[in-house]
């Protein structure tokens, strides 16, 4: 079974348009569908505005979706689950954006930010947890009672997957988590994202504009276009074997792979 399977999710937004305001919709996602098996990696790529961070928001419920489904573990997120079996869903899943500043509270020590999940979820951090933390994502104590802007972007993103990591979750969505750094610094993270998902058979949504970088950590890749999945398989298979001009496009691009 999938841990993560998604089904004919759409997302419709009403706009206006027109001097008389005539309202239309806009489909920026279009019955997208994929799974995730434990332990794999989907790398969803495609250019900015081709409703890849749309796709990631309603997994996680943070906008409902138009239609569609999306089932976690074999139990529905979307519809008909309860409100206490959704708070146990959203720890087993957790986000990791592309802004690693934006995405952290700056009146908030690392300690508090890292502590943060399990205040939300009623458990006790404990110092040596956020010890623990910190280490395996390459920062030390010293860390705990500084604030994020006196860390370089690295180290902030660091810091958010170490605050992803707390309550040992079984899925990660990273939507472009290293589009925000230098290149060798995104290699250092890309680098230290296939060590914690060997380390821990972590499940992996990575979300990216970049073929390069979807092609390093991924096990399948879906193509995304104007809101629509228009090609997908193995990783191999789209990359030596790919069917669609816009996937060929794509990883013609200037290779950024950690080295």
């Amino acid at each position: 079974m999938a841990l993560l399977e998604i089904n004919q999710l759409t997302k419709t937004y009403a706009r206006r348009s027109g001097w008389r305001g005539a309202r239309e919709q806009k489909c920026v996602v279009d019955r997208v569908s994929f799974s995730i098996g434990r332990g794999e990696t989907l790398g969803l790529v495609g250019e900015s505005g081709s409703g890849k961070s749309t796709v990631a928001r309603m997994i996680l419920g943070l906008i409902p979706p138009s239609s569609g489904s999306v089932s976690f573990d074999g139990q529905e997120v979307i519809h008909g689950a309860s409100s206490a079996s959704l708070r146990s869903l959203r720890r087993r899943m957790q986000p990791v954006f592309q802004d690693p500043f934006a995405a952290l509270n700056p009146r908030m020590t690392v300690a508090e930010i890292i502590a943060e999940p399990f205040r939300i979820h009623h458990h006790d951090a404990g110092k040596e947890n956020l010890r623990e933390l910190l280490a395996q994502v390459g920062l030390d104590e010293s860390a705990l009672p500084r604030y994020p802007h006196e860390f370089s972007g690295g180290q902030r993103q660091r810091i958010n997957i170490a605050r992803a990591l707390a309550l040992r979750p079984e899925l990660l969505l990273l939507d472009e988590p290293v589009s925000a750094l230098d290149v060798s610094v995104g290699a250092q993270i890309m680098n230290l994202l296939r060590h914690l998902q060997q380390t821990f058979h972590l499940t992996y949504l990575f979300i990216s504009h970049s073929m390069p970088l979807v092609r390093y950590l991924s096990t399948n890749i879906a193509v995304m276009r104007a809101g629509k999945v228009v090609e997908m398989g193995s990783c191999e298979q789209i990359c030596r074997f790919p069917a669609e001009q816009y996937t060929r496009t794509l990883l013609e691009a200037t290779p950024d792979l950690p080295s």
